[in-house]
Order: structure tokens, then sequence, then C-alpha cells
């Protein structure tokens, strides 16, 4: 570890083996639909509950990981996953469906950054030689739980996002061939901008995500124009706008090569906003989109940084502005 232990270089470069992502049936309508592993005609995924549903989404997305890594149940030494959800009982309860050591994780919208970061280190120590890492979110979820019942039928402002319903899984090793290897990480701090709007998360989670990515390049001495691509998630339209301006600020420019999970998941005439958010969003996007394409190496460098907002219903309540996490992680096509 370098610079203040918040950066850390990994000697092994734990192999991303496989992924594996789940959405609903909005989801599946924007420009990514065909790259999902699956796609839901169901968002209650035949369960009788939203809840339940999300807690399927999960055990599904970690049980097909490990099966298209090659391995079984019993190669795995952690599994790591979280939610949105109070106590995440979305991860909780899908972890009981295996019988893997299970450490549980909250991030909100950086759950998935933060699961890779702690897997990849338990296999780079060699203390597990396979971790399975997973995040989930459900848009129905989400907004009775930090918002308003769907009965309600409430207006969302311009600012908002909308949940995906989501889950993106990862299957980490060591010694694989062929496969992108988790380079190096950068482990954020909290940062509160002062952001009081709940709807707003973007502009909440923007500094923290200014804040992890300028450190994590000093750290690693790279500029932005040395990754194909700098991927956040989940700002939106309007959090990556701020996110640049903050950025140039530092007189570092990600114009060419950054782009948002929240902003590639949706169309954006469809009504959601500022885009996509939640645990899921940057999870499957990565696990969809990216992945393959550095597994085809038709990407060699991205650094991949999901942001959260820490919030609560009961910290909005009593007029708590909103704190915002960020943690990067650099994935490289491998060598072999």
């Amino acid at each position: 570890m370098k610079n203040d232990f918040r950066t850390i270089f990994f000697k092994e470069k734990p192999c991303i083996v496989s992924t594996y992502s789940i959405v609903g049936p909005k989801e599946k309508g924007g420009p990514l639909g065909k790259c999902f592993d699956v796609a839901l005609s169901d968002d209650r995924y035949g369960e009788s509950t939203y809840e339940k549903a999300e807690s399927k989404m999960l055990s599904t997305a970690v049980k097909k990981v490990i099966k298209k890594a090659g391995s079984t149940e019993n190669d795995v030494g952690v599994m790591i996953a979280g939610d949105l959800l109070n106590q995440i009982i979305s991860a909780s309860f899908s972890a009981r469906d295996f019988d893997i050591p299970f450490l549980g994780l909250y991030n909100a919208c950086a759950t998935v950054s933060e699961g890779l970061i702690v897997g990849s280190t338990l296999v780079d120590g060699g203390y597990v030689e396979n971790a399975v890492v997973g995040a989930v979110s459900h848009f129905a979820t989400a907004e009775r739980q930090y918002r308003y019942p769907l009965e309600l039928g409430s207006v969302r402002p311009p600012q908002s996002q909308w949940t995906v319903t989501g889950c993106g899984s990862y299957f980490l090793s060591k010694n694989r061939k062929n496969c992108p290897k988790i380079t190096s990480a950068t482990i954020g701090k909290v940062i509160d901008f002062g952001v009081t709007d709940v709807n707003n998360m973007g502009a909440a989670m923007a500094p923290s995500a200014c804040s992890t990515i300028s450190l994590h390049l000093k750290a690693t001495n790279t500029k932005p124009e040395d990754y194909d691509l700098i991927l956040t998630g989940d700002l939106g339209a309007l959090g990556s706008r701020i996110l640049k301006h903050l950025l140039k600020e530092q007189n570092l420019s990600v114009d060419l090569n950054h782009v948002d999970c929240g902003e590639l998941i949706y169309n954006m005439d469809e009504k959601v906003f500022q885009g996509g958010s939640g645990a899921g969003c940057s999870a499957s996007v990565f696990a969809s989109y990216v992945y393959p394409k550095l597994k085809n190496k038709e990407l060699n460098r991205v650094l991949f940084a999901p942001t959260g907002a820490l919030l609560s219903t009961v910290s909005s309540g009593q007029g708590e502005s909103i704190p915002g996490i960020c943690h990067a992680i650099c994935v490289e096509s491998s060598d072999d």
C-alpha cells in the first residue's frame, strides 16, 4: 500500500473470471438491453413481494457466476454482497441459500466497488482462493423505503434518478489466464457537499468521485488519458457534469473518456430524468457491457469508480445533508 494507505496495489492482480447480470423489464428496453445475461419480463420474478424478487435475483446471479467460472459452491471461500434495504436483507437472505462464508456490505450505489476491493484483497493476500461479489437493487423496494409508496403516484422532480432493478455478480480468483485483472484500487473517504435534496443524489456524490479519482491518478502516477474508459456510477447526467467541472478545477479533463453507468442504462427519453441509480446499476452495467470489452481486449484499461449516497429516511427527515462515497478500481485486460 502507498499514499496514506488509501490506494492498494495488488501483487497477484486478482482476476475477474466471470460475471453475471440480471435486470428488470424497464432496463431490458434500454440501450444495453441485449448485453445482460437475463432480462426479466416480470419484475416480481415470480415471487409474492418485490423484496423476495430482489433477493432471488442475487441468489440466481451468484449461482450462475460460479457456474460460468467452471467452479462449484465448494470452491468459493467467501461471498461478499450488499443492497439498499435496511439491514441489507436482500443480500443476507440470499446468503442463506449457500454454504459459503458471508460478508455483508453497505455503501449504497458504491457497494459493488467496496465488495470488489474487499474480495480482491482477500484473494490477493491468499486468505481465499476464490471469492464471489454481488450487488443488487430493485426500483419498487427502494422507492418505498427511501421515498413514497408506489401507489401514491408521486411526481418525480427533474433532478431525480430512477433506481435500477438489476444485479451484477463477479467471480474473483488468482492465476487464471485470459481474464481481466484488478491491478489497483483506491478506497474513498466520505465527503459531504451539503446537499439536502434527497432527489439530487448526483450532486451529493460528485465531490466524492472527484476526490477519489484525482487521488487514484496521483497515487498511480497516471493521467486521465491513460485509461480507455473512466466509468462512474451512479452520478447520472447532472452529477456527471458536476464531476467534470470539479476535475477541471484540478486541471484534470475526462471529457473524452468518461461515462456514467446511470446515463448508459436507460434511454434518456424514458422519463428517467437524470438516469439510473441503485446498487444494481453500476454492478450490472460493468458486468454486462464493460467486462466483455475487457475480456475481448476492446478496452485495455478501465477506471471503475461507483459512487454512493449515504442517506436514510431517518437522516433526511431530521434535516441532515447527504454524504457521498466513491471507491475506484483499475481493471486491465489480460496480458496472457
